[in-house]
């Protein structure tokens, strides 16, 4: 029998990787915890019910993309698709809004969707999202625009734009739906096959179509801006207005309306051009009426959801990587190989990253592995060292190279820190 291999559209995140994933997380840990958002964790799986009513049952993803089972007591269940709808379903199972004010709440985690694998979109995959709910006020879009902004900023992404739009309440959408089937229906012939089905069941989605003769036709079709109510256009002039006063670029765009029944008002994604076809690397918007749709009291709310994969993808093609390891030891002999483990386990202890070369190979073979390594020094123990109880310290990138008492490596652990910043920073 041949070995086993993972499923299409799922992958192993191997070490090496691994590291940028650490990165973003621990990014996203200070600056939303600075942010007063506190981590939620939710069921990978819930009652299909959830996403049908939550997400939309005209939707692609309901439609087409869920993993959907029955389990031994013949319930229907879904691996989550997203997860905007479960921590709904958690803030009214837990009485959250009991609590009152605003509820600032973040995740991450693997969703599932059934779709064609390709770089940055896999069947199993993963997202890091924000949700702000209670309030009604446009400067809670602006906050959470604002958070993913500094996110994405923070891990040195620079090539990157927002478009923005509103689509108004569900009144708003149910007359600018009306003006879209009027437009496309002498056009339905020459849509694509979704496009077609879309029409009499969601014919927003057709402004989303990636079929070029679609687009085409789509063009000339009408804009929701036109369709907007004076408290929609209210709403949404002002999240413009707070977005310019945060410095916060955008570009208009008409024909966003993002794939999810429940968004109401302001929509947005931010996107890379340097990622080819999946070029949204976070998305999100108003939703006021999810809350009350699966049960809850009436409650606003605003969010998004970053693509980690797709981001991921973008820091390695930007080599946005932090070397993760401080010193790498190498020793030889006995003596030597004893007292680099407990120098190892010392500096640990005292915070630094510590990479322990175990081969007992010759040093030149080890020397080669901590240039490998990405470490910023390497510490040499030979006879010699292991006689004196000294180290000999070997700045990587400089060539340096001191030797100092094992017993002062404590007391020289500020200037040592200093030191590996120094040279991280290229100073």
């Amino acid at each position: 029998m041949g070995a086993i291999q993972a499923l299409r559209g799922t992958r192993d995140i191997l070490p090496e990787e691994v590291s940028y994933w650490q990165r973003v997380e621990t990014a996203a840990r200070d600056i939303l915890g600075r942010s007063a958002y506190r981590e939620i964790r939710t069921p990978i799986f819930e009652q299909t019910d959830l996403f049908e009513r939550g997400i939309g049952e005209a939707t692609d993803v309901v439609g087409k993309e869920m993993y959907t089972f029955k389990d031994r007591g013949d319930r229907s269940l879904t691996l989550r698709p997203e997860n905007t709808a479960g921590v709904i379903r958690a803030f009214i199972e837990h009485h959250l809004h009991a609590q009152g004010g605003v509820q600032r709440l973040w995740y991450t985690g693997p969703m599932f969707r059934y779709e064609r694998p390709q770089a940055g979109r896999q069947r199993q995959f993963h997202q890091l999202g924000a949700e702000l709910v209670g309030s009604p006020d446009p400067r809670a879009d602006a906050e959470v625009i604002a958070i993913a902004t500094d996110l994405l900023q923070s891990l040195g992404l620079k090539a990157l734009r927002m478009d923005l739009n509103s689509v108004g309440t569900i009144a708003d959408r149910q007359t600018y739906r009306e003006a879209l089937v009027a437009y496309f229906t002498p056009h339905q012939a020459e849509l694509d096959a979704d496009s077609q089905d879309r029409l009499t069941r969601n014919p927003l989605r057709i402004l989303d179509s990636k079929d070029e003769r679609t687009k085409a036709i789509a063009q000339d079709a009408p804009s929701i801006l036109d369709y907007l109510s004076p408290n929609s256009q209210k709403h949404f002039d002002r999240v413009r207005q707070l977005l310019e006063d945060l410095g916060i670029s955008y570009q208009l765009n008409s024909r966003l309306v993002r794939g999810l029944d429940y968004y109401t008002h302001t929509a947005f994604e931010i996107i890379s051009d340097d990622l080819g076809a999946q070029s949204t690397v976070c998305g999100g918007g108003r939703y006021d009426g999810l809350v009350a749709e699966l049960g809850g009291p009436e409650t606003p709310a605003v969010g998004w959801a970053i693509g980690l994969e797709r981001l991921i993808l973008l820091l390695q093609q930007q080599s946005l990587a932090t070397a993760a390891i401080d010193f790498y030891l190498v020793s030889r002999g006995d003596r030597a190989e004893a007292q680099a483990l407990k120098l190892a386990q010392t500096l640990r202890q005292l915070g630094f990253a510590a990479e322990l070369d175990l081969s007992g190979s010759a040093f030149g073979k080890q020397f080669k592995r901590a240039d490998r390594s990405g470490a910023v020094a390497c510490l040499i123990l030979g006879d010699a060292e292991a006689d004196s109880e000294t180290v000999q310290i070997k700045w990587l990138k400089s060539g340096e190279q001191e030797a100092i008492a094992q017993s002062d490596l404590p007391d020289k652990a500020d200037d040592l820190r200093r030191r590996i910043t120094d040279f991280r920073e290229g100073a």
